[in-house]
């Protein structure tokens, strides 16, 4: 069972979603986006199969801080090229498990995909 999360290593939610699978003994690996970069590739796959306004993070200071003009004209290639230029603007974590892909951290939701 291959197990890849990803995200930014100061991020709270991240923090929780690590503890959690090493309490359950899940082996992982984790991406850092700033770290091991972030490749248009993989963002265009991630974005096929979560669509890019799941994977867009509304709530965070860099999507907050956008002009009002360019949160209006929001796009697939649009948020696409902001999510590779500032990879805070993607929700956290992503998690990718056995071909599927999951986004967000809820204790709950994981005891599923890993019962």
């Amino acid at each position: 069972m291959a197990t890849t999360i990803f995200g930014i290593s100061n991020c709270d939610t991240i923090k929780k979603a690590k503890k959690w699978l090493e309490q359950q003994d899940v082996e992982y690996t984790f991406h850092d986006y700033r770290k091991d970069g972030l490749d248009r590739a993989w963002l265009e796959q991630t974005e096929l199969a979560l669509g890019w306004e799941t994977m867009v993070n509304k709530r965070g200071t860099t999507y907050r801080q956008l002009d009002d003009e360019v949160k209006a004209g929001l796009s697939q290639q649009s948020a696409l090229d902001l999510m590779q230029e500032y990879p805070a603007m993607i929700k956290r974590p992503i998690l990718q498990h056995n071909g599927l892909w999951y986004v967000g951290f809820k204790s709950a939701e994981y005891e599923e995909i890993f019962a």
